[in-house]
């Protein structure tokens, strides 16, 4: 029964519909009038075409907080490819406020210009898992000359970027690195030492990690909450042990850490079987 008026309705407002103005600007905000007949009351329609009728505006016109709002929404090759296109965008990406989180999802992307270091960085994720990092994790002497090579060139990456860190990011509260073969514990020495604020920190598959990161801990992580160390496979129960002992206020998690087998070299596996031979003879 609602059929016929909806139609009757829609038919009056046709030849009106039409004569509605084409956008004239493609970078431009778009202003365009409604067709009358849908504003109802005349004072419903001065007030609304008063508040929609104004000149377009550029998007360079809006002030510094509004485009530092607009670029957060964007990934990191959205916002340099949007500060390219005029100065003003590029002072905004240029702009420490923007970069308080960083994530990463492979070792390409440490070497790309499209993100911005400073002392607003406050929130660092470096997580990969790609098939060819796997080379990573292979025990040093049982890599061949060509994976060598290849994680040489990761290793140079991975200590040059926190390197960076460490000199431009003293205000870092969280770091998480997961997959990241490379990272020493030299590294997370220096780290802990450069962000004495840092609050949490999150370790998981990273093969070159030893009681040497924890007994670091225990000596600058002043202001550590959370520690994890998750499938960090030269970690032992001694030093989280010591961990939990010097630190009791960090909640610390280390999942399948100190039941994996750790690193050793040909010669010391074959000397850790023989005293295990003996003591089973005895």
């Amino acid at each position: 029964m609602f059929l016929f008026p909806l139609l009757s309705f829609y038919t009056s407002c046709w030849p009106k519909i039409n004569t509605i103005p084409q956008p004239y600007m493609c970078n431009r905000l778009l202003v365009t009038e409604p067709p009358p007949a849908l504003l109802g009351s005349h004072k419903a329609r001065d007030c609304l075409l008063s508040n929609t009728l104004r000149p377009a505006m550029h998007i360079t016109q809006l002030n510094r907080e509004c485009l530092l709002h607009l670029f957060s929404f964007l990934d990191k090759n959205s916002r340099k490819s949007l500060a390219k296109t005029c100065h003003k965008l590029l002072e905004v990406f240029q702009d420490p406020l923007l970069w308080s989180l960083l994530n990463f999802h492979s070792p390409a992307e440490l070497k790309k210009d499209n993100f911005l270091l400073g002392p607003a960085l406050k929130y660092l994720s470096i997580c990969w898992y790609s098939e060819r990092v796997k080379v990573c994790n292979i025990e040093d002497w049982m890599k061949n000359n060509f994976q060598k090579d290849f994680c040489n060139r990761h290793e140079n990456t991975v200590n040059d970027f926190l390197l960076e860190v460490c000199n431009r990011c003293p205000n870092l509260l969280s770091l998480t690195l997961s997959g990241c073969g490379h990272v020493t514990d030299d590294c997370i020495l220096l780290l802990l030492k450069s962000c004495p604020n840092l609050k949490t920190l999150k370790l998981e598959n990273c093969v070159r990690i030893s009681d040497r990161t924890l007994e670091a801990v225990t000596l600058y992580g002043a202001s550590l909450r959370t520690l994890h160390a998750d499938f960090c496979r030269n970690i032992t129960q001694t030093g989280l042990e010591r961990v939990r002992e010097k630190c009791p206020s960090i909640t610390l998690r280390a999942e399948r850490s100190a039941n994996m087998i750790p690193d050793s070299k040909p010669e010391k596996k074959l000397m850790l079987e023989k005293a295990s031979r003996k003591l089973v003879q005895l």
